[in-house]
């Protein structure tokens, strides 16, 4: 599908999506586990079925990570899954790679979800909603928003008032586990595998990531919002 701004090889973009009509895409754990699995193992040009490993595996999705794979199609450097939507920082790492992961991703989670509910039709808004990464400091706005973005599961108005009860907030980030918010605080999980250390920006290396960095980024960054 056409976007008026095509993807670009070595470039990076923010990349979400949502189900269609605002309806919740998550319904349970066993639904957003399956979506992180799908984010590892479907970045890459080999197929892969789901079915096939589970049988093998006994059921154990954590398995997945240990799964080797061929050539990634792009580099995922921050994600947020929430009920009716998600976020995804991305890399393009070949020329269509993430109109590829992205057409991989979602027809398999929407297969998976229409036969599990016994649905038919389309899952999520289509064509996905991209946004490119042109600087530092929108980098620094979009990187602080995907993982603060949970914070909108108990308090709908933070992005616009600001952050009622910090501690509260800082404290539910910390065991919320559908992110890479844990993988920045050097928590040692399986899913960390998702993600693609090598290719964050420096300045973002150079900073000590946590509550407190993302909220002030956040603040000091917000005329880039746009969501």
């Amino acid at each position: 599908m056409y976007r008026k701004t095509p993807f670009v090889e070595n470039e990076h973009y923010h990349i979400y999506s949502r189900g269609v009509e605002k309806r919740k895409i998550f319904l349970n754990t066993k639904d957003y586990n399956r979506f992180v699995a799908l984010l590892y193992i479907m970045n890459q040009n080999a197929s892969f079925r789901m079915d096939n490993f589970l049988r093998e595996s006994k059921n154990d999705l954590k398995n997945i990570f240990k799964e080797k794979r061929e050539k990634t199609l792009v580099s995922i450097l921050g994600y947020c899954l929430m009920p009716n939507h998600f976020h995804l920082i991305l890399h393009e790492n070949t020329e269509g790679g993430i109109s590829k992961f992205m057409a991989k991703l979602l027809t398999a989670y929407s297969m998976y979800f229409n036969t599990k509910y016994q649905r038919s039709g389309p899952l999520f808004t289509r064509p996905f909603r991209s946004e490119h990464i042109e600087n530092e400091s929108q980098y620094m706005y979009i990187f602080s928003y995907v993982h603060l973005n949970p914070i909108s599961i108990f308090d709908k108005k933070w992005k616009e008032e600001g952050i009622k009860n910090k501690k509260e907030a800082e404290d539910f980030l910390e065991k919320y586990q559908l992110s890479s918010y844990q993988d920045f605080l050097n928590k040692n999980r399986p899913e960390s595998a998702i993600i693609d250390f090598s290719l964050i920006p420096k300045y973002i290396k150079d900073e000590k990531l946590n509550f407190k960095t993302y909220e002030k980024s956040f603040c000091e960054n917000k005329n880039f919002e746009k969501m």
